[in-house]
């Protein structure tokens, strides 16, 4: 309703052929003769009816649906307005004929085919005008623009009825005009007063509106029965439409309402999983920084030639478990909190020997996993230190790097504090490849923990501070 405009040529076919469809009916049930019975002109004029009004309706379908879009598409446009014209004389004369033959009308112009064509002029001209002023750029979505195009074409939908009453009856006009917005009013009164308050838990607020209906009915309809002196007025006509409403309108319209919010609920799960799914597909891209592998093996390679081998073969297992966890456990919704942390750990284990022997980093590391007993999403802790340690560290300048992990309450808190150093070297600048995306992180969680995890990000000249809570499934 408000992304994009509705597809008003098909909307306003289907509106105009029920209106047609309903005069058809009013005819045939309204005006059929006795065949037997009735004399040669009744006959004739109920058939002068149904061609007049077929006339109409097929000049409508073919000028609307045919010729009008033919006429914006191309390039000529005399040969559709060349067939517009000779369409409308066509009708034109069909409508003289039949309706003078069989005295529906006095004189042999009709007047109410005149007034289908200046009221048909006027909404054209109606909708080009809110096309052009009620769509973006000009405001911000189509929700006006939907809205007042759909009230236009009730309001041509009933003047056209209006128009065709010689025609047909008043019936279809009547019904347009008092039957059909009463059902609608009443259907929204119940969505959002008795069926939607019902569906937001308040239940005595419901039951008021509904029995609130109810009373009034009651007293307007005792009012006009005690002004008219007529009881049957109150017992038929008030108890009646009181017991259609509150046995055969609201269930029925609360069960449509129900399949409406079952179907919007499919498509809220199905738009979730396409999002969580995207999430995902940018994560598992972007999970693996080719750059540090290649750094931690080169830190590993330097080691071996220095140390023993025991050193180097515990880095080469922290590597394999670190892509162990990344290309297994880390597929799953679910693992673990204690292998999230194992993870962190192995990470910060070979960070430290890059850096460790740096005497301008300061390194303050807490992990208090006590309390940890549950399962989380993976990756939702890392993507944080990475950045810490991608933007933290300058090999000329004073860093730091202040990390606190801790479980309190069924939630993991990470409190991480890194320096900044927005003038690096050109040559450290080109050693960094972008890691986890906080960004990705950051609607992973809106995704996965909607109103159970806190996030703050806070930056200055010096700091940059990353505040991170989560509510964990216990195991």
């Amino acid at each position: 309703m408000k992304s994009k405009a509705l597809d008003f040529r098909q909307i306003e076919w289907w509106i105009v052929t029920s209106a047609t469809l309903i005069a058809f009916l009013f005819i045939l049930f309204g005006y059929r003769p006795q065949f037997y019975n009735d004399s040669d002109f009744a006959i004739f004029k109920f058939a002068s009816r149904l061609v007049i009004l077929a006339a109409l309706y097929g000049a409508f379908h073919l000028i609307h649906m045919v010729l009008i879009p033919k006429f914006q598409s191309q390039s000529k446009k005399w040969p559709s307005i060349l067939w517009i014209f000779g369409i409308g004389l066509i009708t034109f004369a069909i409508c003289a004929l039949f309706g003078y033959q069989a005295e529906l009308v006095k004189t042999p112009f009709p007047a109410f085919f005149l007034g289908i064509l200046v009221l048909y002029a006027c909404y054209l001209i109606g909708s080009h005008l809110f096309t052009q002023a009620l769509t973006p750029p000009k405001i911000r979505d189509y929700q006006l623009y939907n809205i007042s195009r759909l009230i236009l074409g009730y309001l041509f939908t009933l003047f056209f009825l209006i128009q065709v009453e010689p025609i047909s009856s008043q019936g279809p006009a009547i019904l347009f005009g008092v039957f059909i917005p009463v059902i609608m009013i009443a259907s929204l009164y119940n969505f959002f007063l008795v069926y939607g308050k019902r569906k937001k838990g308040k239940i005595k607020q419901s039951r008021f509106f509904n029995w609130g209906l109810v009373a009034v009915l009651l007293l307007v309809f005792l009012i006009i029965s005690v002004e008219e002196n007529q009881e049957e007025i109150f017992f038929i006509g008030g108890l009646g439409t009181v017991a259609f409403i509150q046995l055969i309108f609201f269930p029925l319209t609360s069960l449509v309402f129900k399949k409406y919010d079952s179907f919007v609920g499919q498509i809220h799960n199905l738009s979730f999983q396409v999002d969580q799914g995207n999430a995902n597909f940018d994560f598992l891209r972007s999970q693996i920084n080719p750059h540090f592998l290649f750094n931690a093996l080169n830190t590993l390679y330097a080691s071996a030639l220095m140390e023993n081998a025991e050193k180097t073969s515990d880095g080469i297992q922290k590597l394999g478990d670190m892509m162990r966890f990344m290309l297994h456990e880390n597929q799953q919704p679910r693992i673990p909190l204690s292998r999230e942390i194992d993870y962190l750990r192995n990470y910060l284990d070979l960070q430290l020997l890059r850096f460790g022997s740096q005497t301008n980093l300061d390194l303050d590391i807490q992990i208090n996993e006590g309390s940890c007993q549950g399962e989380i999403a993976p990756m939702l802790i890392i993507p944080f230190v990475e950045n810490a340690f991608k933007h933290g560290i300058s090999s000329k300048e004073k860093s730091w790097i202040r990390l606190n992990l801790r479980c309190i309450s069924g939630s993991v808190h990470l409190d991480l504090v890194n320096s900044i150093h927005p003038e690096k070297p050109q040559s450290e600048k080109s050693r960094e490849e972008s890691g986890i995306g906080l960004d990705n992180v950051k609607k992973r969680l809106e995704l996965l923990y909607p109103g159970q995890h806190q996030l703050s990000l806070i930056a200055n000249d010096s700091d940059f501070f990353v505040h991170l809570s989560v509510q964990f499934a216990h195991s």
